[in-house]
């Protein structure tokens, strides 16, 4: 199972602010729908409270101190910790999963990921939630793809 972190960053490294995505790009949200339909997606709970609903054609699974108060709804679970939500794909026999935020579920997955799809938006807004830097000693750019709005980089984890 291919464990991947997908993220839209600005210049800046800044992935939120108040809780909320800091932009609106229609082509970067069709690129995340793209990638992740059909398969298991990983959130942790404030990421899933931003979205505000299971996003649909992919398994919802939501990180949270306390699974048992979040609202329960078709197309997702909710699990104590990543290793539990790791598990459940792995049941399922999930070819790649995706790990989509928040920063602490981003930096706690950097340690073992295979891959970052990191899309990287062509501004720099006021944030308070950052993407951590990449330690190229880590990773190697696999990928770069240049659009309108963003540039889109592929990171594979280095092998040792």
């Amino acid at each position: 199972m291919k464990i991947i972190i997908i993220v839209a960053v600005a210049e800046n490294n800044v992935i939120g602010k108040d809780g909320k995505i800091p932009w609106h790009s229609s082509a970067e949200l069709k690129h995340f729908k793209n990638t992740t339909m059909g398969n298991p997606i990983i959130m942790g709970r404030k990421t899933f409270e931003s979205i505000g609903k299971v996003l649909p054609g992919r398994l919802n699974i939501v990180l949270s101190h306390t699974p048992g108060k979040l609202r329960k709804s078709d197309g997702m679970v909710a699990v104590h910790n990543l290793d539990e939500a790791l598990n459940i794909c792995r049941e399922q026999n999930a070819e790649k999963v995706f790990i989509i935020g928040g920063a602490s579920v981003y930096k706690e997955a950097l340690a073992f990921a295979d891959e970052i799809i990191l899309t990287r938006m062509n501004l720099k807004p006021e944030g308070d939630t950052f993407f951590p830097e990449i330690d190229s000693g880590q990773w190697s750019l696999k990928e770069k793809e240049e659009k309108e709005e963003f540039t889109i980089e592929v990171y594979e984890r280095r092998k040792k």
